[in-house]
């Protein structure tokens, strides 16, 4: 009788212990990590001023407490990493990548066709193989998130391969575009777009893609010669309809003014480029506003297609140290390739582009930075920190460009309630910088400690004093 009561009582124990621990996870209390980053400057990405000797407080995944020191409590089983003489601003968002091209110098066969040296199978095969590699440069960049506007369908995997993985960025994705047409060298098995002329086509080839779940739709639109333009625009009022009837943001790539204003009335919630052919016009501006258009000005992409092609191309540091070395070594090859004679392909003139950035953010219209990684030139990794540079250069101040990297960017992904931003209930995606980015934007790739969703996935333990945080 005594061992039956014994076990009875071992049982009852190990069912009291058991509701015990399910309570404390579903608390978050005892048993849940908790790390807390005190003593540096904050920049929140909101919009508040920077925060100094702040206190972060991260539970498991998420920011459970943030503020300035003397009023947040410290947790007494946390880990408390100091971090005084640092900056603290929300992970990095590159909202216009694109995956299915190296940022090498035989990923764009419809630029310069090197496909009987390099063939693009080989090219492709390369990409998909290394691809855990090249999102894991985004994470040691500082990029904790990441925008992929338009790829083959096999692109649609790179969200199941980021979500499986705690060192790899955040992912959100176009799969293919929607497009008049394609150039020869994208045309093929691994063609990034899909061709439509006539609104049914539109129709059907939303609803096929929309099937696969999407983040937004991209419409990759470029006349060329021959094509009427009021032919073409009637399908893309039609993808467009399509695409909100299915709850699909749509993305457009459209450079020249009276091809984005007509996107623009179509419905296009995101520019994917600058306007850089005219300045836009008050009304276009307002229109813009109202709708609450996003504008992705990639002021970079032009001029490394330029560079590379030029044979004038020079790296900075940070972009050699983070970016693949095989990818940088290809994008000299034209030296042996051409005998050392440069293509002509002038450094593009960003005059209009630039002033058409100031007077985007003067109507107070949403920025978010995107380097257009991928091709030619511009890299996977540090090619955001570029972008943030040149649009600084254009006339945006560090703490406007900085938004555009942090808030804007997630709103891009269609996450600006979970990233972009440092305040309590958002996903703890994190940078730690060993100066000040709103003295200097170059700053940013002065990194201490990238964190994404709770987890140190980078730190430099050489700058701070007591070690990384486990």
């Amino acid at each position: 009788m005594d061992t039956r009561k014994s076990v009875i009582n071992e049982l009852l124990r190990l069912i009291v212990c058991g509701l015990l621990y399910c309570g404390a996870l579903i608390t978050g209390d005892a048993l849940a990590d908790i790390n807390v980053l005190t003593g540096a400057t904050l920049f929140d990405g909101s919009g508040a001023l920077p925060l100094a000797n702040a206190v972060v407080v991260v539970r498991d995944d998420r920011i459970a407490d943030i503020g300035p020191v003397d009023r947040v409590p410290i947790p007494s089983e946390a880990v408390v990493t100091d971090l005084r003489g640092k900056w603290i601003l929300p992970g990095l968002v590159d909202a216009h990548v694109h995956f299915f091209q190296s940022g090498g110098l035989y990923t764009r066969p419809d630029v310069i066709d090197l496909r009987h040296v390099r063939p693009y199978d080989i090219e492709i095969a390369t990409i998909r193989r290394l691809l855990p590699a090249t999102l894991t440069r985004y994470t040691t960049s500082g990029v904790t998130s990441v925008v992929d506007l338009a790829g083959p369908a096999w692109t649609y995997g790179l969200r199941r391969l980021a979500d499986g993985a705690a060192t790899l960025p955040r992912v959100a994705l176009a799969g293919p575009g929607l497009a008049p047409a394609l150039r020869p060298g994208l045309d093929g098995e691994h063609a990034p777009a899909v061709v439509v002329r006539t609104p049914e086509q539109a129709r059907r080839a939303v609803r096929s893609l929309a099937a696969d779940r999407p983040d937004l739709l991209k419409i990759w639109f470029a006349l060329s010669p021959g094509m009427d333009p009021q032919r073409e625009f009637r399908w893309v009022h039609a993808a467009i309809d399509e695409a909100h009837e299915l709850g699909l943001r749509v993305a457009v790539h459209a450079t020249q003014l009276k091809l984005a204003r007509e996107m623009v009335r179509a419905g296009a919630d995101i520019l994917v480029h600058s306007i850089d052919d005219e300045l836009i016009e008050p009304e276009l501006l307002s229109l813009m506003r109202a709708r609450g258009v996003l504008y992705i000005p990639t002021l970079g992409v032009g001029q490394r297609y330029a560079e590379v092609l030029g044979q004038q191309l020079a790296l900075s540091p940070f972009e050699q140290a983070m970016a693949d070395g095989d990818v940088i070594a290809s994008l000299d090859d034209l030296r042996w390739l051409t005998r050392g004679r440069a293509i002509k392909r002038s450094l593009p003139d960003n005059r209009i582009a630039n002033e058409n950035l100031l007077r985007v953010h003067r109507a107070g219209i949403q920025i978010a930075a995107g380097s257009d990684a991928g091709n030619i030139g511009s890299l996977h990794g540090p090619g955001l920190h570029r972008e943030l540079e040149l649009m600084v250069g254009a006339g945006l101040t560090p703490t406007q460009v900085l938004q555009s990297a942090t808030r804007s960017g997630a709103a891009v992904m269609g996450r600006g309630n979970e990233v972009g931003r440092l305040q309590p209930g958002m996903l703890a995606d994190l940078l730690v910088l060993d100066s000040n980015p709103l003295a200097d934007i170059r700053n940013t790739e002065d990194i201490v400690l990238v964190m994404k969703g709770g987890q140190v996935l980078h730190c430099d333990a050489r700058t701070l004093p007591a070690g990384c945080p486990d």
